[in-house]
């Protein structure tokens, strides 16, 4: 396979020539430099890559070009190759443009001209952003290729585990020519799918999750029995804590059981989020963090359901893990979550993964086009969804049980809402029942208020209602309240008495948990507030609390 490119696009033929020939001298033996002199001419080059079955690596664009400038570029491109790392070349000036290219297209990184000597100015730059790029999951190889069936639940829940873990993949149907070759060539029959084809050509069959984590570049297996902090869950608050946790030279591994980001990383836009007055989508938030993570030394480990937790004396704490192996640590931090709640009406349950979905499931947003689209909830993550599905479907309908999408959505969502003519939300109105053979086809729809029902034809149905926390391997362990939620700090006092069991002489830490040195944070915490700031922010003050624990025992 040909070498990964590096693309420099720049207008001025002196300046192009310029950063063409620096980076060639660095890194001509191991990419292939590919100069444009336009946004439109880059976005041949990159067209012509991908067809190819090639990758790129960086892609390095001018601010101020005519007809395309190099933030319309950038945007342009991460279409075609999500993963490869973006920077933007300005003048002093253009500081500002710089800034919102970071908040609007998520660039990597911005350059000024000149950049001389680029010893210290570009290849520092350039070094850090190829590291990046190569430790994405297949970056370096090719493009992951799934063969499938149209309505079948296993084949989308192997598409939705590459998405939410941001490895590129290809998705061929197995009764079209493309995907009947692929099969023939691996020598299994249309009953054998989902089959993922992995880039050094190897086929798996109906692979568990665990399996193919570890066939297409994510880590698997923790490198140490013992750390100094566990974090189970890699949301916003256990990637906080993971990141303020490595950065403080804690030995620190992160453990998820299916993808970073959690419920935050399936947010097709994020716009009250600090310091991105644009917006971000959650993959790119969760990428970034993830990254600088990796970059402070800590581990990820996907696949790692965590089923067990015990106190290992008064120095350790152990978690049990679904493959019967352990992992000790002086302290432990819970960022678990919480999943979205299972609407009982009958015939959803056999119909999940089968045009129903719990969250947004951006993995199917392209198949909707020209459909009707229907979402169950009303909160934030409901409306964002209803935002990104109105690009492509013909109409949304948003079910809510309340009157008024203000009662449980911020005002900027509604806003928005309101404002676009494709979605429609239909007040104090419930699912009843779904119909359909081997997809769904049929919803049945009731309005709470007078029980008239309705029947309403669809493929779709996306559902974002209530919270559930991931806390029922803790039963027993530490003290949850009647929904499952984790007690930690004052909520722990109750009359003024310490939870049962506690030995030490002082109260609970803020974020502490009824057993000594087991943390929580974000949404799985009781009381705490549902947003990814918060959320993010009780990731780093629970990391403050392990210092605070470790230097007092």
């Amino acid at each position: 396979m040909a070498n990964p490119a590096i693309i420099t696009v720049d207008d001025d033929p002196a300046v192009s020539r310029a950063v063409a020939r620096d980076v060639r001298r660095r890194y001509g033996d191991r990419y292939r430099i590919v100069r444009a002199d336009s946004g439109p001419a880059a976005m041949e080059a990159l067209r012509e890559i991908k067809l190819r079955g090639e990758q790129v690596a960086v892609m390095l664009a001018d601010y101020r070009m005519p007809q395309m400038n190099g933030i319309q570029f950038l945007e342009s491109a991460m279409d075609l190759f999500p993963t490869a790392r973006r920077v933007l070349l300005t003048a002093y000036a253009d500081t500002d443009a710089a800034i919102d290219a970071i908040n609007i297209v998520d660039v990597d990184h911005y350059l000024l001209k000149p950049w001389n000597p680029p010893e210290e100015k570009l290849y520092p730059v350039m070094d850090g952003l190829l590291d990046a790029w190569l430790s994405t999951p297949a970056s370096a190889e090719g493009d992951v290729r799934v063969v499938g069936h149209r309505w079948s639940a296993p084949s989308y829940k192997v598409r939705d585990f590459l998405a939410r873990n941001l490895v590129p993949y290809r998705w061929v149907l197995a009764d079209e020519p493309e995907g009947e070759r692929l099969l023939s060539a691996a020598g299994l029959g249309p009953d054998a799918v989902p089959v993922v084809i992995t880039p050094d050509g190897r086929s798996l069959a109906t692979p568990a999750v665990s399996d193919l984590a570890a066939h297409i570049g994510l880590s698997t297996t923790p490198a140490s029995d013992f750390y100094d902090l566990v974090v189970v869950g890699a949301g916003p608050a256990g990637l906080g804590a993971a990141v303020y946790g490595a950065s403080e030279g804690l030995r620190t591994v992160l453990i998820e059981q299916r993808a970073t980001g959690g419920q935050a990383g399936q947010s097709s836009r994020i716009e009250n989020y600090l310091g991105f007055p644009d917006g971000v989508s959650g993959a790119q938030l969760t990428e970034r963090a993830r990254r600088q993570a990796l970059k402070f030394g800590a581990e990820l480990i996907t696949t790692c359901e965590a089923i067990g937790l015990e106190g290992g004396g008064s120095s350790s704490r152990v978690l049990r893990i679904s493959d019967e192996s352990v992992i000790a640590a002086h302290t432990v931090v819970l960022a678990t979550g919480v999943s979205y709640r299972k609407l009982t009406a009958p015939g959803l349950a056999e119909l999940t993964g089968r045009g129903v979905f719990y969250g947004s499931a951006a993995t199917e947003a392209p198949n909707c086009a020209g459909s009707e689209v229907y979402i169950v909830g009303g909160a934030n993550s409901a409306g964002q969804a209803a935002v990104y599905f109105s690009r492509y479907a013909r109409r949304v309908h948003m079910l809510i049980r309340g009157a008024d999408l203000r009662q449980s959505m911020s005002q900027y969502l509604v806003e928005q809402i309101e404002a676009i003519d494709a979605i429609e939300v239909h007040p104090c109105t419930e699912v009843i029942s779904g119909e359909g053979e081997d997809h769904l086809e049929r919803l049945v729809l009731a309005d709470a208020s007078t029980g008239e029902k309705r029947t309403v034809q669809t493929s779709w149905l996306f559902v974002f209602i209530g919270a559930e926390p991931r806390t029922d391997w803790l039963s027993g362990v530490v003290q949850r309240d009647e929904r499952g939620f984790v007690l930690t700090g004052a909520d722990l006092l109750a009359d003024g008495r310490r939870p049962v069991g506690w030995t030490l002489p002082r109260d609970p830490y803020h974020l502490e948990s009824s057993m000594p040195g087991v943390f929580a944070a974000g949404d799985v915490r009781a009381t705490s507030v549902k947003r990814v700031a918060s959320a993010v922010g009780e990731g780093a003050m629970a990391v403050s609390l392990v210092h605070r624990y470790l230097e007092a025992r």
